[in-house]
């Protein structure tokens, strides 16, 4: 027996929290395929408006795990991307409505937990993952990030009201869902560094009622009235029976007012004394004793304070924030977002997407949380193009992933309109969007192994020299970045300062490596790609040699275009064998009674 008063600190350390499910262990081996640039569809402004205008931006045609798999083997991209938001199907029942309850569950994690280990390793240390997810798979998408990121770098559940308990929903019985939920978590929690993001209160904070009648004075002689006797004398009304007077307008009204005259609008609030620093304590009790003056604590740094009575004197001024190009009374940004209206979204971006388009200002408080001008934002979901049409009137740089038509129906002529400046809606206003910049258009290459008539397994004939060299590199760890020397014709792909690599398809003599080994000389390292080769060629200390296609077969599965999330389009898991379902375990004890076999599974949990 294992002596439990003493733990093995080893197997403690080996165990981990995880979530398991059927097929948990089939592991797709995936081929990181090159992109493949479509000029013909790239689309720039016909003139640079700022020089913050980015071109550099990609959409990506093309099953978005194998699009993944292209950008995680590219280091130019890996490790960079600074925000990702996702917003995967939802695993609803419509979509699975052919499939075993289990299988439904089973094949839309395995598909999730793929994207989500890619997606990490594409983030920055001090990059952001924005979740969006029904409660459908809330609770299991969470359980698969913990493990992948790490729960301790899960930032926060946020809660987002994405509807209303109006029209057809008011009907159904029960509780009616308005709620989407967006899990946020970190790269690395330590590295993580978000901004301040306020949101506008939609209400005037009525705690501040009273108002500095001689504000222009020395703070010494300011003296106070309340809020509602300063509104009246303004628009020369009494003040009692002011209220009923305007009726309706009165809170639009005196709304107005403490907007035109914020920092003379104030509350008294007591400090927490034990919090504060030694100076404002001591500011305190001078005030405490003289309560009649107004006590002053200047602050390098800091805004001043200003008490009364041992009571600090807050100024509705410092309330206001800049919040999409107004000055508004804000609020720290908590996990409840119900601020975000999602009326009129059909017309953003000009495009129809039911169901599926987010509202531009959803995506424009996550990019604004996570990142600065010029950085990556990617969506490997992109749907309508919401994500980069946002990032792109933010100044952010992105990248889009969409495998269905509508990247062509949807995306480019959305994103036409964005880099034009036509599309006036959505943040447009809020950002003083004008137009500029422009993107890049990509279709992942195919396959580059094929199987000939006889099933032999051969490079496709589709592929060029260079396209051939670029797969390489990517299939064997290195960037594909050819010389630009005539000199140095052999250095296609770099892994380090002095390790190399070369593609060829034709066959390679001795004298042809010798010359070569001779070119990259004792200082540099060659791998050499070939077709096929002299034998004798093997001796050279500063080359090796491998033969493709035999080479790359073993390091993805072949010839296989669609990962998608419809569960149509993916394998069954292979059943298990040692997978006995309770409904067998129970079909195995009853011919087992009946044989009077006595039954090995009662009272073990094996049930449970």
């Amino acid at each position: 027996m294992t002596d439990r008063t003493r733990p093995d600190t080893k197997r403690q350390r080996d165990l981990k929290l995880e979530l398991t499910w059927v097929g948990k262990d089939h592991r797709p081996r995936l081929e990181p395929r090159i992109l493949l640039e479509d000029p013909e569809k790239n689309y720039h402004a016909a003139a640079r408006v700022s020089d913050t205008d980015q071109f550099e931006n990609m959409l990506i045609f093309g099953d978005n795990l194998l699009a993944l798999q292209s950008l995680a083997t590219d280091p130019k991209v890996k490790g960079k991307v600074k925000c990702i938001y996702i917003d995967p199907p939802f695993n609803t029942g419509e979509m699975f409505e052919h499939y075993d309850d289990g299988l439904e569950h089973s094949t839309w994690l395995s598909a999730m937990r793929e994207r989500a280990e890619l997606l990490y390793s594409l983030l920055a240390e001090n990059g952001t993952l924005f979740c969006h997810i029904d409660d459908n798979e809330l609770a299991y998408i969470m359980a698969i990030l913990d493990e992948i990121f790490g729960r301790s770098n899960r930032v926060s559940v946020v809660t987002f009201k994405q509807a209303s308990a109006t029209g057809h929903k008011a009907i159904n019985p029960g509780i009616v869902s308005t709620t989407n939920f967006i899990i946020i978590y970190a790269k690395k929690k330590s590295s993580w560094m978000p901004n301040r993001v306020f949101t506008a209160r939609a209400e005037r904070d009525s705690r501040y009622g009273q108002f500095i009648e001689n504000f222009s004075d020395s703070y010494e002689d300011w003296k106070f009235v309340t809020l509602n006797s300063a509104f009246a004398k303004s628009l020369g009304l009494p003040e009692r029976g002011i209220k009923r007077q305007l009726g309706d307008e009165y809170e639009g009204k005196i709304s107005e007012f403490v907007m035109l005259h914020p920092q003379r609008v104030i509350q008294l609030a007591r400090p927490d004394y034990s919090s504060v620093g030694q100076n404002v304590r001591d500011a305190i009790d001078r005030s405490t004793r003289t309560p009649e003056k107004i006590v002053k604590l200047v602050r390098d740094g800091y805004s001043d304070i200003y008490l009364q009575g041992g009571r600090r004197i807050l100024f509705y001024s410092d309330k206001l924030k800049l919040i999409d190009g107004k000055y508004v009374a804000g609020e720290p940004l908590t996990s409840l977002w119900d601020d975000i209206l999602s009326n009129n979204l059909h017309n953003e971006g000009s495009v129809e997407f039911p169901k599926g388009k987010k509202p531009e200002g959803l995506i424009k408080r996550c990019i604004e949380l996570s990142t600065n001008p010029g950085d990556i934002v990617l969506d490997s979901f992109a749907g309508s193009g919401t994500t980069g049409a946002v990032a792109h009137k933010m100044g952010r740089r992105w990248i889009m992933v969409e495998l269905g038509e509508h990247a062509h129906t949807h995306i480019i002529p959305r994103m036409q309109k964005v880099i034009d400046g036509s599309d006036q809606g959505g943040i447009s206003q809020a950002v003083g969007w004008k137009g500029g910049g422009g993107f890049r258009y990509f279709k992942l290459a195919p396959t580059l192994i094929k199987k000939d008539k006889r099933g032999n397994e051969i490079i496709n004939p589709e592929y060029n020299a260079e396209m051939l060299a670029e797969a390489c590199c990517k299939l064997k760890g290195f960037a594909f970045e050819p010389s630009a020397s005539r000199e140095l014709w052999w250095q296609q792909g770099r892994s380090s300062e002095r390790d190399f690599l070369f593609v060829t398809t034709r066959y390679m003599d001795y004298a042809s490596l010798q010359d070569l080994s001779e070119e990259v000389g004792p200082e540099r390292t060659l791998l050499v790609l070939v077709k096929a080769y002299d034998r004798q060629g093997e001796v050279f200390d500063n080359l090796t040699l491998e033969k493709i296609p035999e080479s790359v077969l073993h390091l993805a599965e072949w010839d296989k275009d669609d990962y998608s999330l419809k569960v149509e389009n993916l394998p069954k898991a292979a059943p298990d064998k040692e997978l006995v379902t309770t409904a067998q375990r129970a079909e195995r004890r009853g011919s087992r009674k009946m044989a009077g076999v006595p039954d090995l599974f009662a009272g073990t949990g094996e049930d449970s």
